[in-house]
């Protein structure tokens, strides 16, 4: 190891994470530089030559480390010419550095004034130390990043992606033995395209037997650099043994979509298929876009907590994480969007609540710019009111105000974008490779080859589902004058939520009323609102309760959720296939059903779209486009549409 990195490396802090750093493995390439990693890693799988020409190309790395595999890659696509249209670098890493240490690692140890710069851009979209799966963006989207954080044993098996290009870095058995598994390797396989290649510096024997065993031949390259050997090879396998193959695009004859709804949904999905180059017709009801629950005049955003970071946890955090990427990105070229900066407090809702969370936050211990615990006298200093209870601030939550978002992504289609409002669609039908989109009068509204239901209520049923439970949830939220909260300081959030808007007004709410159909703001709503509210700022009991409740302003918008509250988002199974095929698919799993190809959906968001749309349109994309899906598969499973129809075919009651 070569000195000027040891400060680096001491200045690491375990911080308790799943995947603090570890001391005592860093990897070669921090010293091996660059000449090596790109002999080994570039040359070894045949690049840029095989990239040259295509329009995506994918790479698959085992330890990220520093990233200077990833920085030599995106150095070599951005100098040639012919370099393919997209690069995806999926990358695994159960020690990340931090920012800091990963720009100190950099000076220490690069000396290239192009990779420094590119290193530099990397350290400025460094995300956040928490688990799961993370997705940068760089060269406006044609070069895109996924770091998955974590034990490359746990997350390898998780991913879902077609790899033509193994970075097969760590695989040094004595170090890492866990990177030599059967498990890794039958992962890797799984995930090979046609005649995807790998290289590695390794040479051992285990690493060897693994791969042949695996459906992968090599070739022993002697004598190279400070190492002795190295290999490089193929996919080859001598018969198929996968249950099913790695993803591919959807067979197109345009890349034309029609997207149906342009609430926050909707317009998520228009930007990430326009940011591919997709041209997208949106199709929307009413006069304007965001008119539904997306219009209402702000929602909050934050990650949800939980004491066993479940599904809710997992997708929340990985949606927050992403939409916060996004909405910076819109904002850079030029799309603004009208949203506070101040960040979130959520309030325990009971000293049990406060007791769960305090153990889930030390369990977890997530850095400080995630979420900080406070304890109720802190927080009453940061919200400058008294409190109930103890609280979690979340730096990066606030308000956002939807229906500018929605501008913000249709406006950053530009001219990919054909907008039609005031038509309503009716049903949908194949007609040859197409999808045709007609109104009740049977008039064609338009055809695609792709057409993704975006519109809440009324998705699965023109989608032609019947295994979609959804239930419509009324929610009323109220608006209180200037006055007695004009001071506070941030939106507070726990049985209800008050958020204080730019023009002194504070949003409060909402009522949660499971199929009540009342369109008309109720002053009962209002009332409970109020007294929810009461009981999180109890200092304002007395005003509160003195407020005419009959003279506030207030709006009510319609919640689209499932029996399970979790979304519908990706492709959309052929249900009458799958019914028909009902006796072979008792024991399916969701890549076994058959799908109406070009259908997906995106809704049942409930009142979490501000942190879910985005995250669901960039897996949709993904999965139209063959790209590598920007979430485990088993969590996009848990979001699959055909869900309730697997567990009915599972229980033999599909019909």
């Amino acid at each position: 190891m070569t000195e000027p990195l040891i400060p680096a490396i001491l200045a690491f802090r375990d911080n308790g994470t799943p995947f603090s750093p570890r001391h005592d493995d860093i990897y070669h390439s921090a010293v091996g530089g660059l000449a090596q990693a790109e002999y080994v890693f570039l040359q070894g799988n045949g690049l840029p030559g095989r990239w040259q020409g295509r329009r995506l190309f994918t790479v698959l790395e085992t330890g990220f480390g520093m990233g200077i595999n990833f920085l030599m890659t995106w150095a070599a696509w951005r100098a040639d010419p012919a370099r393919c249209e997209r690069l995806h670098f999926v990358s695994t890493e159960k020690h990340p550095f931090t920012k800091a240490d990963l720009l100190n690692a950099y000076a220490a140890t690069l000396a290239d004034a192009s990779i420094v710069s590119l290193g530099q851009t990397l350290a400025d979209a460094w995300p956040m130390l928490v688990p799961g799966t993370h997705r940068l963006e760089f060269e406006g989207g044609r070069v895109t990043l996924t770091l998955v954080f974590g034990d490359a044993a746990d997350t390898l098996p998780t991913l879902w992606l077609r790899a033509d290009a193994f970075y097969l870095d760590g695989f040094a058995p004595a170090k890492n033995p866990e990177l030599w598994t059967p498990t890794i390797f039958k992962a890797l396989a799984r995930l090979a395209g046609e005649d995807a290649t790998f290289s590695t510096y390794t040479s051992a024997g285990d690493v060897k037997r693994a791969l042949t065993q695996t459906g992968f031949e090599y070739r022993k390259i002697e004598g190279f650099g400070w190492k002795r050997a190295m290999l490089t090879g193929r996919f080859a396998p001598r018969w198929r043994v996968r249950r099913h193959e790695p993803p591919t695009p959807l067979a197109v004859r345009e890349r034309h979509a029609v997207v149906i709804g342009t609430g926050l949904a909707g317009c998520a999905v228009i930007e990430r298929l326009a940011a591919r180059g997709w041209r997208v017709t949106s199709l929307e009801r009413h006069a304007a876009l965001a008119r539904d629950a997306s219009g209402n005049p702000a929602g909050v955003f934050h990650p949800l907590l939980s004491r066993d970071d479940g599904v809710a946890s997992r997708i929340t955090r990985s949606g927050f994480l992403y939409a916060l990427q996004r909405w910076n990105a819109l904002e850079q070229a030029g799309h603004k969007t009208l949203r506070g900066s101040e960040g979130l407090l959520q309030l325990a809702s009971s000293e049990e609540e406060a007791s769960m969370m305090a153990a889930a936050l030390a369990r977890f211990a997530y850095p400080e710019e995630y979420v900080i615990p406070l304890a109720r006298a802190e927080a009453e200093r940061i919200t400058k009111f008294p409190l109930t209870q103890d609280g979690w601030l979340f730096p990066h939550g606030g308000w956002i105000d939807p229906a500018s978002l929605c501008a913000a992504q249709c406006a950053s289609a530009g001219e990919r974008l054909e907008r039609r409002f005031g038509v309503e669609a009716a049903c949908v039908e194949r007609i040859g490779d197409e999808w045709n989109v007609f109104d009740a009068d049977g008039h064609v509204l338009a055809r695609a080859s792709a057409v993704i239901f975006a519109n809440a209520h009324d998705a699965a049923r023109l989608a032609g589902l019947r295994y979609a439970p959804t239930r419509s949830v009324r929610g009323q939220l109220t608006l209180l004058p200037a006055g007695g909260l004009s001071s506070l300081a941030l939106p507070v959030i726990g049985e209800g939520y008050a958020v204080p808007l730019p023009n002194g007004i504070t949003l409060t709410g909402a009522t949660y009323d499971v199929d009540d159909p009342e369109r008309a703001v109720q002053t009962a709503g209002h009332i409970e609102n109020l007294q929810r509210l009461a009981h999180m700022l109890p200092a304002l009991a007395s005003t509160l309760a003195s407020q005419d409740a009959a003279s506030l302003s207030g709006r009510v918008a319609f919640r689209c959720v499932t029996s399970d509250r979790v979304p519908m988002i990706g492709a959309l199974a052929d249900e009458a296939a799958a019914i028909h095929q009902s006796e072979r698919l008792r024991g399916a799993w969701p890549l076994d059903l058959p799908r109406a190809e070009g259908l997906y959906s995106a809704f049942a968001y409930g009142s979490r779209g501000l942190v879910w749309a985005a995250l669901g349109a960039e897996l949709i994309a993904s999965q139209i486009e063959g790209e590598p899906w920007p979430i485990p598969r088993d969590l996009a499973e848990d979001l699959d549409p055909a869900r309730f129809l697997l567990r009915a075919l599972r229980q033999g009651t599909a019909r």
